[in-house]
């Protein structure tokens, strides 16, 4: 892939390279090598693995993709840890007053502060560290992996298998010690089997473990080279035989099955009038909507649902959790489904297993002769099947003996057997009809009195009310003349002086203290008074006066 000159080639030389180039990808031949001699990568495409005609290059390389103007002072060596330069004796002056270092100072010390500093005793002086400095660039100064050392992760490589190390042992020390009682117990033996066998699978759960990635070698393909894209082992992952024909190539009418390029799916059959026993693709849709599909369509839907109802279930972060949940969800909803059907029969009965078909129905035969005339109608030996209606017949409810509307009486329905008609009500029987009769006999009776009643009323005395709201007595007679000075009395233009001056005495306000009158209402004033007084709502009051 990665050629050097872009001198004419001719067919043959053209196909051979691209032969070339595709064993390369294949893993089938070696990779090309670079000035260098290292590997260059066939998967590379042609227009980055290809230098410009201007760097006049004789050999594939790839250096034209890498920053050959490299910094001569950049270096991408690291900090030496715990490096020491100098030993000292005694104190210095200028060094940590706590550890006796010459590299920093006492505020700067890693070491813990000692009671009486180095300076003071001149004893235990440390040695100074190995102080250096790097000019590294942009992305020296951000790389957080800068200066990690990968030989250090074999200490974790090495705990681990350390660990299944002891694992292995343990497991064997178990079944030793099994087998020993085993010989020991052999009468006991058989009847102990079963636990033993399930104790043995659970031990050998993490043997297979061990051995789980030694039997997912199915879907790889060994090469026979060693390739960059490869590895050591040379393996690489198909996705399907290309001896298959594709889906698109199927049924090549323009009318057939859609096929999308984007998404590489053809939902519909792309050959719906073929044998199915022969052909063995029929679309996606055929996949989508049966087997697990459908099983992990359900557990999504389920998944969501429970999501909204408030559980803290989710399908992508944790499937295993999600997948339980809906497994006890089914468990539990058979269980519900069996104990209602259980109620439901419990109550009600089970007509189908009680009621069974006599065997004569079943086969469709019977012994009884039937016989017909010319048109098809029957002249004996059946009974004619009157019509049913859509409605319930015959239901007797409430205690009643008879259905609503057998009974009818002034415009209303009712029951026969109580004589009610008021619909839905309780039965009341033949005493219920009694008391009805009673209560008819009664209001006719009540009804006959109070017409007699009426036809000769009772002579009523009218009383003849009194002008100031009392009885008036028949002997009651009004003196003309002491009318005459009542009215006289309540009209103020008639009034003499005498009269004035005995009004004011009889004021209430402005009389003496030995004054004394009579306060007497006689018929005649009041009669005056009804005379002379105004009545705002009469239409002709302002033509009295």
């Amino acid at each position: 892939m990665a050629t050097a000159s872009v001198a004419f080639k001719s067919r043959e030389d053209h196909r051979k390279q691209i032969e070339l180039e595709e064993a390369r990808k294949a893993g089938l031949a070696p990779a090309e090598l670079d000035e260098d001699g290292k590997e260059i990568n066939p998967h590379i495409p042609q227009y980055m693995s290809s230098a410009p005609w201007y760097l006049n290059a004789d050999r594939p390389s790839l250096k034209h993709q890498k920053k050959w103007k490299s910094d001569p002072n950049y270096t991408k060596s690291w900090y030496d840890r715990g490096a020491k330069i100098f030993q000292a004796d005694k104190y210095r002056k200028g060094a940590c007053e706590n550890c006796g270092a010459m590299t920093h100072d006492s505020k700067s010390c890693m070491e813990r502060p000692r009671r009486v500093g180095a300076k003071w005793t001149n004893k235990h002086i440390a040695p100074d560290e190995k102080i250096e400095t790097f000019e590294l660039d942009y992305d020296g100064k951000r790389d957080r992996w800068n200066g990690y050392d990968a030989s250090t992760y074999a200490r974790v490589i090495e705990r681990y298998e350390a660990r299944d190390e002891a694992r292995k042992k343990y497991l064997k020390e178990q079944q030793l010690k099994k087998l020993e009682k085993s010989n020991q117990n052999g009468e006991d033996a058989a009847a102990s089997d079963d636990e033993e066998e399930e104790e043995d699978d659970d031990l050998r759960v993490d043997e297979a473990k061990v051995d789980e990635s030694k039997q997912m070698d199915f879907a790889k393909v060994e090469k026979r080279v060693r390739t960059t894209g490869g590895g050591s082992t040379g393996t690489v992952r198909n996705l399907r035989i290309r001896e298959d024909t594709a889906k698109y190539l199927l049924n090549l009418d323009c009318n057939s099955a859609h096929y999308d390029p984007k998404t590489r799916s053809m939902r519909e059959d792309p050959l719906p009038d073929a044998d199915p026993n022969e052909k063995f693709y029929g679309g996606d849709n055929q996949y989508r909507n049966s087997g697990q599909a459908l099983e992990f369509k359900e557990l999504n839907i389920h998944a969501w649902e429970a999501f909204d109802k408030g559980q803290d279930v989710h399908m992508q972060a944790a499937p295993s959790q999600a997948e339980l949940l809906y497994k006890s969800f089914k468990v539990r909803k058979e269980q519900l489904k069996y104990q209602t059907k259980e109620t439901i029969i419990e109550k009600y009965g089970n007509a189908a297993d009680e009621d069974k078909l006599p065997r004569e129905l079943l086969l469709g035969q019977s012994e009884r002769q039937v016989e017909y005339d010319r048109a098809g109608r029957i002249i004996k030996g059946q009974e004619v099947v009157l019509p049913r209606s859509k409605y319930e017949e015959d239901v007797y409810i409430n205690n009643h003996t008879t259905v609503w509307g057998s009974w009818w009486k002034d415009h209303q329905w009712g029951y026969k057997c109580c004589k009610q008609t008021i619909r839905n009500s309780y039965c009341t029987g033949v005493a219920g009809i009694e008391a009805a009769e009673a209560a008819s006999d009664l209001m006719k009776a009540n009804i006959a009195r109070k017409e007699a009643a009426t036809e000769d009323p009772a002579p009523v005395e009218e009383k003849r009310l009194a002008t100031w709201g009392t009885d008036v007595p028949d002997d009651l007679v009004l003196d003309e003349k002491l009318l005459a000075d009542a009215l006289k009395k309540l009209s103020f233009g008639a009034l003499s002086q005498e009269d004035l001056r005995k009004r004011e005495e009889k004021d209430e306000r402005k009389r003496k203290y030995n004054v004394r009158w009579n306060d007497e209402v006689t018929a005649e004033d009041m009669e005056a008074y009804r005379m002379k007084k105004v009545h705002h709502d009469d239409p002709m009051k302002d033509f009295l006066n």
